[in-house]
């Protein structure tokens, strides 16, 4: 068993990770942390766990978090990197869901995220928590950067063609939307109910902080910079990333074939038939990410749909993925139930 310590179990993110490891076969809740709400069962908070979370919110500086095999940060950016090193050197392992690793220049990180960085030499370190990249590096490593919500239904959308170079790499376009619930659990007037339902919106069109994360996972994958727009949108759902990815083609290929080959055997991608449109419906509370690749009128421009739930592959359902890979077990324990409909 995998004894488990959450720090910040009371966003959503904290409560879908509570979700599923409370079926996980080989995870141990110990502690879930929360200054404000120490002291109550985190049943009470969120009902929906009654009879499968028996523990109470604890204060993180009494939780003993040391003790655990491993720690998830489910918290707002800049508290992983001022607690992990000390959870490193006790023997833990942490796998951080906010953005304090992901970026390997820490001059970027400062600059997108308004904060100085606490702990710049633990980024080398960190391994970028995407199983369909980096599954051996994740293996290997005591810190993991789990990735972004966009990021990941971005850099799954144009990894197969980018590692073949079959597109023009300076000119890549990112058209994605998100329900509601990728804000976070707190009260802000664009997404109160009577301001988001029946209502949509861009946002972050002159530069979102996930840019930057793209713009490094993508250029990694074609091994050279670059460009990409990247226009995120806020539509009245509560889960779901939808991204429609627009790239030019510069030498032809059998472009299903490359994906179908590319994401063979892999658990969690979902390569649809010719002609399909994925919907986040088909994802939903799953750790599925679903594609399909489309060649508009046989013209120079390939479209990919790319599909998952923020919530899940987004972030707690790839946490637990990376989980699995840290400690040797089977890499779909624990994430094998099937999307809500409706």
């Amino acid at each position: 068993m995998v004894k488990i310590g959450i720090v910040g179990g009371t966003g959503y993110t904290g409560v879908e990770l509570l979700r599923i490891l409370a079926r996980h076969p080989q995870a141990e809740l110990a502690a879930v942390t929360s200054r404000a709400e120490a002291g109550m069962r985190v049943a009470d908070m969120f009902p929906s766990l009654r009879g499968r979370v028996d523990l109470v919110f604890s204060d993180p500086a009494k939780a003993g978090l040391e003790r655990c095999d491993l720690v998830f940060f489910a918290t707002p950016n800049g508290v992983a990197m001022g607690q992990a090193r000390a959870l490193l050197d006790a023997g833990a392992k942490v796998i951080d869901l906010s953005a304090d690793f992901r970026l390997k220049d820490i001059a970027e990180w400062e600059k997108w995220y308004k904060q100085k960085h606490a702990a710049p030499e633990l980024v080398a370190q960190a391994a970028y928590g995407m199983p369909e990249i980096h599954r051996e590096r994740i293996k290997s490593s005591a810190l993991v950067a789990n990735p972004g919500c966009y990021p990941t239904a971005v850099q799954l959308g144009f990894l197969p063609l980018l590692e073949a170079g079959v597109v023009d790499a300076e000119r890549l376009i990112a058209d994605a939307k998100s329900g509601v619930s990728g804000a976070g659990r707190k009260a802000e007037m664009n997404i109160l109910f009577s301001e988001a339902s029946d209502n949509f919106s861009a946002y972050g069109v002159a530069g979102h902080r996930h840019l930057p994360e793209i713009r490094q996972g993508l250029a990694a994958i074609a091994g050279k910079a670059v460009g990409l727009t990247f226009v995120p949108h806020l539509t009245p759902m509560i889960r779901g990333i939808h991204a429609t990815l627009y790239a030019r083609i510069t030498r032809e290929a059998d472009f299903q074939k490359l994906f179908e080959d590319r994401y063979r055997g892999e658990p969690f991608v979902d390569v649809l038939p010719p002609g399909r449109h994925p919907d986040t419906r088909s994802v939903r509370a799953s750790n599925l990410c679903r594609i399909a690749v489309h060649r508009p009128q046989g013209g120079d421009t390939l479209v990919v749909l790319s599909v998952i739930d923020n919530l899940t592959k987004g972030a707690a359902g790839q946490a637990v993925q990376n989980m699995n890979l840290l400690f040797g077990l089977p890499e779909t324990l624990g994430l094998d139930n099937l999307p809500i409909v409706p």
